[in-house]
């Protein structure tokens, strides 16, 4: 049974100004988002930068997450990579103590068949001392996972219980709400199409503009998810611009500019990430000011 459902945030690791972890600017951020509307909190993935964080910062990030939200909303965690014996190894001998998930994203670099996708995932799963989502993103790892692998992993690994689906492939997505077995759930992995997906089937989303605008953004979940979609459809359509500026130089660099205009954050990136072009920053400000957010 999937419990990660509605507006999960997928969570920013914010710097100071010496690119050091402001771990007070990520308790705020935290207390924010349980103020405002997050389902559940995914940390150390795409968005928080995890590359470029070393294994101490990781520690002291998951401690503080979880200390902060105390139980009160799902905390999934960021478990995947391209070496699969060393992910399995790391799901034996790691504490997930205070977590609930992990997010596994697809293999990048090394390019694996679907059969070799199939296998990694069903390696995952064997070792997954909790419940598995699935990521597949081909923008970013270079490799798709298929709809016929993803249900193929969805039936035959009980504990493999959703899949973020950042594909940007609609036709792609449909196939696997055909498909899939009962109690395997599909969350969107793009905020711009997380409406049509809901209106497909799909249950939630892990949210890049959540980190900013949690309030505003499940509004047009809980919409939507009670079948309000008139009014879930005009949200979504205030936002089409502001989805678009948030990738124009990257994620997490788009999410960040708007934090930092809202004064929760420094604009601050760890190379090879850099932050928002000057002209993008206008852009991202006068299209806040225009939506009455800023």
């Amino acid at each position: 049974m999937n419990i990660f459902r509605g507006l999960g945030i997928a969570l920013i690791t914010p710097f100071k100004a010496d690119f050091s972890v402001d771990y007070e600017a990520l308790g705020k951020l935290v207390d924010y988002q349980l103020a405002n509307g997050a389902d559940f909190l995914c940390i150390l993935a795409t968005t928080g930068e995890t590359p470029c964080l070393t294994a101490d910062e990781k520690a002291k990030i998951k401690k503080l997450v979880i200390e902060r939200v105390n139980g009160r909303i799902p905390i999934v965690v960021g478990c995947g990579g391209n070496n699969t014996a060393a992910i399995v190894e790391e799901l034996k001998t790691a504490d997930f103590s205070g977590i609930d998930g992990i997010l596994s994203v697809c293999p990048y670099y090394n390019k694996p068949s679907q059969e070799g996708l199939y296998q990694h995932f069903k390696a995952i799963a064997e070792a997954s001392p909790l419940p598995v989502i699935l990521y597949n993103v081909p923008g970013r790892t270079g490799v798709n996972l298929q709809a016929a692998t993803t249900v193929r992993i969805a039936k035959d690994c009980k504990n493999v219980v959703a899949i973020k689906e950042a594909s940007g492939n609609l036709e792609q997505i449909d196939e696997i709400l055909k498909n899939k077995p009962e109690g395997f759930d599909v969350i969107s992995g793009d905020d711009g199409l997380t409406y049509p997906m809901i209106a497909c089937g799909a249950v939630g989303v892990i949210s890049v503009i959540g980190n900013a605008l949690p309030k505003e953004f499940s509004k047009m979940l809980r919409y939507e998810m009670k079948g309000e979609m008139a009014p879930a459809l005009r949200i979504h359509h205030q936002f089409t611009e502001l989805f678009k500026l948030l990738f124009v130089d990257g994620n997490p660099a788009g999410v960040k500019c708007i934090l930092h205009e809202m004064g929760m954050i420094e604009n601050v990136l760890r190379l090879p990430l850099v932050p928002t072009r000057v002209s993008t920053v206008q852009k991202i400000s006068d299209c806040m000011k225009e939506l009455k957010l800023l």
